[in-house]
């Protein structure tokens, strides 16, 4: 059950008669609702409101369920002190002595706040009786819209701490209910009745509206004046209990929300720790892998594939994140892959775009990355400007392209059937030597290297990749090439069921 239907649960108790017993000495609404009709006809003959046709009588087919034989169906309009309707619509003014209730003026947080209310023009001051100024315990019905049609609330004096008069404009209904009556049991009937109001409401989808007269003969269940008076205590001693139900309940929600892509994180970082799979001796160790990497790394150098490099630091003691199995190896980055960033902007732009055919060169961009699609872009370039400029931003199958620039990190695989293409200036090159598995290293770079490079990204509002110095620094625990291969395997077994939680 949600808070809401809890809330709503209880006032549903309360206006059936459900919430508190009833008590013989505390008489009957009948006795009530004939107080209510003297006290009106003495207002009448008063002259301080004014006689109106009587309301339609009840009907059996009418009552929405039962209610106690103490209490009593009656009409709303039958209860109140001034006619039911709606204010005026207004003409404001910068300043003035005079404020104008509108509907945010009635919070969706359930108080009144009257420092959204805007100044009537003094002018049209005698367009308004005095019975239409707002007055202390008016409650106020919401009568325009989708989502606050039907919102109620109750003004108080104490709303008011300057004692402006307060006039309602066009879109609230004031119901100023006889004081023979608790407002509180009126306030939370009417919260209860919220959804029926809202369907009660006519006109176009952007635009309904309440009518007053609908509001007037509205049924509402009258128990006596003292029950009343219990079952709004009942209500409010409840209230903290349901305040504190609906934070758990939040929390919950939030977690539930939470726990499939934080077992998926807590999946991942065991993988890269070395925990989601056992070691096994006859798979050998990551200090033999690493060797056959450099030898790999020393061939392509050798081939003039890739540059020699200047050696990277040691990796020290208190560089090591966590702790690691000991056939793994810490290693940095750099000492296992080659990496391109884009070429500048002024390299790729429109003016040397050219159709796709006659051996024109794919340009492959960002959102080749984002989107796991690399049959995506049109962009192309000639084959003679591919040879004298770009040639170091080739792509090749297997290699791995990264999106360096506002959406950071994302990875896409190359696959064996690609065009020939050069990276854009968003995206980087990843080449990893051999043999390594490179579905293990991409979670190693969606776990690690992805969070590392979002929080050591330059720029401000479009974030970049951080510089190659950075990256090729970055540590990586390296597993034996068999044991990468079970924790891929095993990963793809698990992550499914995370998503499947969701």
């Amino acid at each position: 059950m949600t808070p809401q239907e809890l809330k709503n649960s209880i006032l549903q108790y309360a206006i059936q008669g459900k919430l508190v017993e009833q008590r013989p000495e505390e008489g009957t609404a009948e006795e009530l609702f004939q107080q209510i009709q003297k006290e009106k006809q003495r207002l009448i003959a008063d002259g301080k409101i004014k006689k109106e046709k009587p309301l339609p009588e009840i009907t059996e087919d009418e009552k929405p369920f039962d209610i106690p034989e103490s209490w009593k169906w009656v009409r709303l309009g039958e209860i109140v002190v001034k006619t039911i309707k709606r204010g005026k619509s207004p003409t404001y003014i910068a300043k003035s002595n005079v404020l104008v209730f509108a509907q945010k003026c009635n919070t969706k947080a359930g108080y009144i706040d009257l420092s959204l209310a805007q100044y009537l023009d003094e002018k049209k001051l005698a367009n308004y009786p005095q019975e239409e100024f707002m007055i202390n315990n008016d409650i106020v019905l919401n009568s325009t819209g989708n989502g606050t049609l039907g919102r109620v609330g109750i003004y108080r004096n104490s709303d008011n701490p300057n004692n402006y008069p307060l006039v309602p404009d066009s879109h609230v209904t004031v119901i100023r209910v006889n004081k023979s009556i608790d407002i509180s049991f009126v306030f939370y009937t009417l919260k209860y009745y919220q959804p029926i109001l809202e369907k009660l409401g006519s006109g176009s989808t952007n635009q309904t509206e309440l009518s007053a007269g609908t509001v007037n003969v509205l049924l509402f269940p009258l128990p006596p004046l003292a029950e009343q008076k219990r079952i709004v205590a009942k209500i409010e001693e409840l209230l903290p209990y349901i305040h504190r139900y609906e934070e758990s309940w939040l929390k919950l929600e939030a977690l539930n929300s939470r726990f499939p892509d934080d077992m998926k994180k807590s999946l991942l970082q065991y993988a890269i720790q070395g925990k989601l799979v056992e070691q096994r001796p006859e798979e050998g160790t990551a200090e033999e892998l690493y060797r056959q990497i450099q030898q790999e790394k020393q061939r392509l150098i050798a081939e003039g594939k890739i540059k020699k490099e200047k050696p990277l630091p040691e990796i020290t003691e208190d560089e090591k994140p966590f702790d690691i199995p000991e056939t793994w190896k810490w290693v940095r980055l750099g000492e296992i892959g080659n990496y391109k960033k884009g070429p500048f902007g002024s390299a790729l732009t429109k003016n040397i775009f050219v159709p796709k055919g006659n051996g024109a060169i794919k340009v492959y961009e960002q959102k080749n990355a984002i989107q796991k699609n690399v049959y995506i872009g049109d962009y192309y370039i000639t084959r003679e400007y591919f040879d004298t400029k770009m040639t170091n931003f080739e792509v090749l199958p297997s290699d791995i392209i990264v999106s360096c620039a506002g959406t950071i990190g994302e990875t896409y695989v190359l696959p064996e059937n690609i065009e020939r293409g050069v990276i854009n200036q968003a995206l980087m090159r990843m080449r990893i030597f051999s043999p390594i598995c490179i579905p293990y290293f991409l979670v190693f770079f969606n776990v690690m290297l992805k969070q590392n490079a979002i929080a050591g990204s330059k720029g401000s509002a479009i974030k970049n990749i951080p510089p190659f110095e950075v990256l090729k620094n970055y540590l990586v625990p390296l597993p034996p090439l068999a044991e990468q291969k079970r924790i891929v395997a095993k990963l793809e077994q698990l992550l499914p069921l995370c998503d499947r939680l969701k």
